[in-house]
């Protein structure tokens, strides 16, 4: 099944391009996108095009923060059911949950998972996509839009502790340091945002509960899973908790809302099984990370040690992570 995004997600493309002087018709016709669906913000594309075409828009334009420059374009939550219900939920920490709950409606791509830490909270985004697609602009307008969004929800009392990105660093980073306002960790092993708990629960002094509530029962018709969409759901599950230690069968199937038997179910309707799933996971999780120095050691060479080793072994019961 080919994983799809709203052209919405993509929004502000067709400006950073005529900004740096691309001709974006044709390089999405490159990379097999129509320009009228990509403009069409209620269009769905595929996420992996979408990815390819960020990558070629910044190597062509010799421009690393492309991505970054469309996040900054973003000034509030856009139009459409799932944007309307975020913006009106209570407190950020409500808008990450209904987030997780109904983002694949935006993009079926982007797992985000909220790990608490005591007085800090770490906000993590994957994208999930075939693993020979270039995704670091796509990931620097994830995280980018995240903290957009965040701060308009929270004004003046959005001050993120650190931002993280898995990829290098690139040349100049007067745009990231201006963007985030905070400190910056390129090299890192996960990509996403760290800030005080206390943000999570700050009211949101544009949230209308009313409205939340009458555009969740909207958004949930249209969030109908079936055993493909269980399979997506799984491995981001999977990409998100692996390298927490968290991804048993158990916990994958609690992250995703539902019994093991089900997800199970589920997964065999799909010709797949979360064995499978979590050995292709733990592979590519592998790949990238043996491809980044800086966490090829210290730390991390032990974790890649004990998940590399083949506890899942086939005929094994022993499905943990």
């Amino acid at each position: 099944m080919e994983t799809m995004l709203r052209s919405v997600s993509m929004s502000g493309y067709f400006d950073v391009a005529l900004r740096v002087g691309l001709n974006a018709v044709e390089l999405a016709r490159e990379v097999g996108l129509d320009a009228a669906s990509l403009a069409n913000l209620d269009d769905r594309i595929p996420a992996a095009a979408a990815c390819l075409l960020l990558e070629r828009s910044a190597e062509k334009a010799s421009c690393p923060t492309f991505a970054l420059q469309m996040a900054a374009t973003r000034r509030r939550f856009g139009a459409g059911v799932v944007n309307v219900l975020l913006a009106h939920k209570r407190t950020l920490r409500e808008v990450l949950l209904a987030g997780a709950s109904y983002g694949h409606l935006l993009n079926e791509a982007l797992a985000v998972h909220v790990e608490d830490t005591g007085a800090t909270v770490t906000i993590r985004e994957e994208l999930v996509v075939d693993k020979d697609v270039p995704r670091n602009q796509a990931v620097e307008l994830a995280v980018g839009v995240l903290a957009r969004h965040s701060s308009a929800l929270l004004g003046e009392h959005w001050k993120p502790r650190a931002v993280h990105f898995v990829h290098p660093a690139p040349p100049s980073l007067v745009l990231h340091r201006r963007f985030f306002g905070c400190p910056m960790e390129f090299g890192s092993d996960f990509n996403g945002l760290v800030c005080a708990t206390a943000d999570l629960d700050y009211p949101n002094p544009a949230a209308n509960p009313e409205l939340a509530r009458y555009a969740e029962d909207l958004a949930g018709s249209l969030n109908v899973a079936g055993p493909g969409c269980t399979e997506l759901e799984a491995r981001k599950a999977i990409y998100l908790l692996l390298p927490l230690g968290q991804a048993s069968v158990e916990q994958v199937a609690a992250h995703l809302r539902m019994s093991v038997r089900t997800m199970q179910r589920q997964l065999d309707l799909a010709n797949t099984s979360f064995m499978r799933l979590t050995e292709e996971v733990r592979y590519e999780l592998a790949v990238r990370f043996m491809s980044n120095s800086r966490i090829r050691s210290g730390a991390f060479r032990g974790w890649l040690a004990i998940r590399t080793r083949g506890r899942l072994r086939t005929g094994s019961s022993d499905v943990s992570a």
